[in-house]
């Protein structure tokens, strides 16, 4: 029974995984000729590359932006819907749908929205005075404007793993608390609520991350890496390396970089999920 999904396993995702480690060792070229061995020498080309530094630091920056955003944003929609008596199911399919939504429509949905001519947004702000920029098109603000986008559909994730975790919360500690003088929100947020989320926090975090790392729609489809190079990541410096440039090696070498350092944090998640034991 499990020979079917071990055979789309190996066709599927080993079989092409070991035919880019091999290519990142070679000189080939999508197109080119015969490939020959080169060893480690593609992957200093690559570092030496002001192409794939910029992409690593704009996709640090974006990590950064979007992580911690993400999840105080899911933390926050989580303690409002607890606190809610009516409606729940409701706010929690709110906050939940854009996680759902194909992240390549709303993509374009949201490059109309803030399309500096026609706009809903731009047209908002000139309503209550305030001039809006052409936010997609500045160096300064487009990776920030494509990393708002990304906590917009990132957050209802964190969201239902916080309010998991608050379900779990046994009212004796909120009891016991009252007791010794944790009355307000704010005391037993600190005290109990957040001290039982720990793990769950370093779940999302870690969650998000990975996330966070596989930026690529948004890019492809609203700046293409610009402006000036501003929101050129790592998935897109790949895809531009492999289907525009045709350097297949390079390409093939980023990628062996982004699968270790994904593979480095989904152990990194297993690791948490599992308490912490290694077992």
């Amino acid at each position: 029974m499990v020979a079917p999904a071990a055979l789309l396993l190996l066709l599927l995702i080993l079989v092409p995984l070991a035919l880019v480690t091999a290519t990142a060792f070679t000189d080939w070229h999508l197109g080119g000729g015969a490939a020959a061995f080169v060893g480690l020498e593609t992957f200093r080309e690559l570092v030496d590359d002001p192409d794939f530094r910029t992409a690593v630091w704009n996709t640090t920056r974006y990590v950064a932006f979007v992580v911690p955003a993400t999840t105080l944003a899911g933390l926050a929609a989580a303690l409002l819907i607890v606190e809610c008596r009516r409606g729940q199911a409701f706010y929690r399919m709110v906050y939940f749908l854009p996680s759902v939504a194909t992240l390549a429509a709303m993509a374009v949905a949201w490059q109309m929205l803030l399309s500096p001519s026609v706009g809903a947004v731009p047209q908002l702000l000139r309503l209550v005075g305030v001039a809006p920029g052409n936010w997609l098109q500045d160096p300064e603000t487009a990776l920030p404007t494509l990393g708002l986008i990304g906590i917009w559909s990132e957050a209802g994730f964190a969201m239902l793993f916080f309010l998991a975790g608050l379900k779990t919360a046994p009212r004796e500690l909120y009891e016991a608390a009252a007791i010794d003088g944790c009355g307000n929100f704010l005391d037993r947020l600190r005290h109990v609520t957040l001290p039982h989320l720990a793990p769950i926090t370093a779940f999302v975090l870690v969650f998000s991350t990975i996330h966070a790392l596989r930026v690529f729609d948004t890019v492809a489809i609203i700046t293409r890496g610009g402006p000036e190079k501003a929101t050129l990541v790592a998935l897109y410096f790949i895809y531009q390396e492999a289907f525009s440039l045709f350097r297949t090696n390079l390409a093939a070498a980023a990628t062996v970089l982004f699968i270790v350092v994904v593979l480095a944090l989904s152990l990194l998640q297993l690791y948490v999920v599992r308490g912490g034991r290694g077992r």
